[in-house]
């Protein structure tokens, strides 16, 4: 089958190459094209247009396949910074999971516990330029050093906190794994692109985000069991946390020293075609401020952008408000609150792994996406109207239902913005996603709270509920241009160009191309 871009030029059985096409005479030679919109060959293009496709011709194919490479390095890479994106998101959710523990210990309101975790979403959203302008002006090693290494400074942070008047160095170690999440959520594309060919590429993605995903899980399961809750007793509380805080020291450090180690830059050879055109560009010709007005200018990341942020901040409200829509509805069930959150995340998990594989199969980015949206909604609804129905197993399987398709949604994100904003950076892109999710996350995580504390959880659901009817509208108002997955493949509008052929006395319009299929 031959796709409605493509142009095959006959000879005698052959496929001859764009350099190759004979004179436009007729001498028993074929030229078969098939194109959705052929173009006259009396027509003249505005001499603006005729530069524009012969710099996107030379930028972004080449005239011979450059040369590709994958190195198994790539694993170790991928497995270290999925491990530290772990213990970042782990470090997250160690004080709220336990806010009790901590507010007896510190002397404090649960309110200032849960800055803790708020204070993730706040540094990320004023920070995120600067440090997508240190991605793309220093490099993928350069900023996972920064995240690896700023997340072990604050775990060892929270080790000098173990004191009951020392809450202001807790909040201040806290922080400074906030910093650091900014260097980490906004890598797991860029290390896909960077290291992994285009077959994998998806996967590798899924790979990355599910490390954080399984942090979050492990944050939910493991708190409880190390410090358990002790009834006036600070000391042996206080040597409780210090265990947990000096565990997540140790490790944090490893990683880092594994994060020198290990991360490089980039491949001495590039992993694909996308790559390879993007190194053989000169330095000097890329801006980041060029780049981040491109994107803006760019109307299907703009709705991506939006849409992503509905999806996302709808995911943070709900695992941030869970335990109180439960207790709302089952008195004295905040453990099970807990194991249907631990659902929640792990159906996710899951989610995750099944979307990037679909992708890497089927390369089908907007359908996958829109179809994934549709679900997470329909979730949701049956989520909001079963929660009350006084079974608590029907929660647990709404609620994993509901993580799986919301949370598998992530990667999803990330990747079809990579291939609708190519050539721009990979780590600006999801950068400026995860800055849209968490200040979704903010405004629905208050709004739904105000909702559920004045009327019900239900109403809380709803106002989510109706946002994310409008992200389904959102997504499928996008424009599917997989701009990455064409170069990789050859293929570019740019490349078809009109060839007059004289046959039998008349004119036919045909098209040549380097690309045949």
């Amino acid at each position: 089958m031959v796709s409605p871009e493509t142009t095959q030029h006959l000879n005698n059985g052959h496929i001859l190459e764009k350099e190759d096409v004979p004179a436009p005479v007729s001498n028993g030679d074929l030229q078969v094209t098939v194109s959705e919109l052929p173009r006259s060959p009396d027509t003249e293009l505005p001499p603006e247009q005729q530069q524009q496709e012969e710099e996107e011709r030379e930028a972004m194919l080449p005239g011979q396949p450059l040369d590709t490479r994958l190195y198994r390095r790539r694993f170790v890479i991928l497995a270290v910074f999925s491990l530290y994106s772990l213990v970042n998101a782990y470090q997250w959710i160690q004080y709220s999971i336990i806010t009790s523990i901590f507010t007896q210990f510190y002397q404090v309101s649960s309110n200032k516990i849960d800055w803790l975790s708020v204070v993730y979403m706040v540094a990320y959203v004023p920070l995120i330029f600067p440090a997508t302008w240190l991605l793309d002006k220093k490099g993928l090693r350069v900023t996972a050093l920064l995240g690896s290494g700023l997340n072990c400074l604050g775990a060892w942070l929270k080790c000098a906190s173990v004191r009951p008047d020392l809450f202001g160095v807790t909040m201040f170690a806290q922080t400074v794994c906030s910093v650091a999440q900014v260097f980490i959520l906004g890598l797991p594309s860029q290390v896909a692109s960077v290291w992994f060919g285009p077959k994998e590429v998806s996967t590798a993605c899924a790979t990355a985000v599910l490390g954080n995903q399984l942090g979050t899980a492990i944050g939910f399961l493991l708190p409880p069991v190390l410090v358990p809750k002790v009834d006036n007793d600070v000391e042996l509380t206080g040597h409780n946390i210090s265990i947990m805080f000096y565990g997540t020291a140790v490790v944090s450090t490893l990683l880092f020293i594994l994060t020198i180690a290990v991360f490089k830059e980039k491949p001495k050879i590039p992993p694909s075609q996308s790559q390879a055109v993007l190194q053989n560009e000169a330095p000097e010709d890329y801006s980041y401020k060029t780049s981040i007005v491109n994107l803006f200018r760019n109307v299907p990341f703009v709705l991506l952008l939006i849409s992503y942020g509905i999806m996302t901040g709808s995911f943070y409200s709900v695992s941030t408000l869970l335990n109180q829509m439960i207790t709302f509805h089952y008195a004295g069930e905040e453990v099970n609150a807990g194991r249907i959150g631990l659902t929640l995340v792990l159906a996710g998990m899951v989610g995750s792994i099944i979307c990037g594989l679909w992708l890497d199969y089927s390369k089908t980015y907007k359908q996958t996406t829109l179809i994934v949206y549709i679900l997470s909604f329909v979730g949701m609804l049956v989520f909001t109207f079963t929660l009350d129905l006084g079974n608590l197993i029907v929660v647990f399987v709404t609620g994993g239902v509901l993580g799986f398709f919301m949370t598998g949604y992530l990667p999803l994100g990330f990747e079809f913005a990579v291939e609708i904003t190519y050539p721009e950076s990979e780590g600006t892109s999801s950068g400026l996603l995860n800055a849209s999710a968490q200040i979704f996350g903010i405004l629905f995580t208050l709004a739904q709270a105000k909702l559920t504390t004045d009327y019900n959880p239900q109403a809380g659901n709803i106002f989510l509920c109706a946002w994310m009817f409008v992200g389904i509208i959102l997504t499928a108002l996008i424009r599917s241009d997989l701009k990455r997955h064409n170069v990789n493949a050859g293929i570019t509008k740019s490349e078809l160009k009109p060839v007059p052929v004289q046959e039998e006395g008349f004119i036919i319009s045909t098209t040549q191309s380097s690309s045949a299929v």
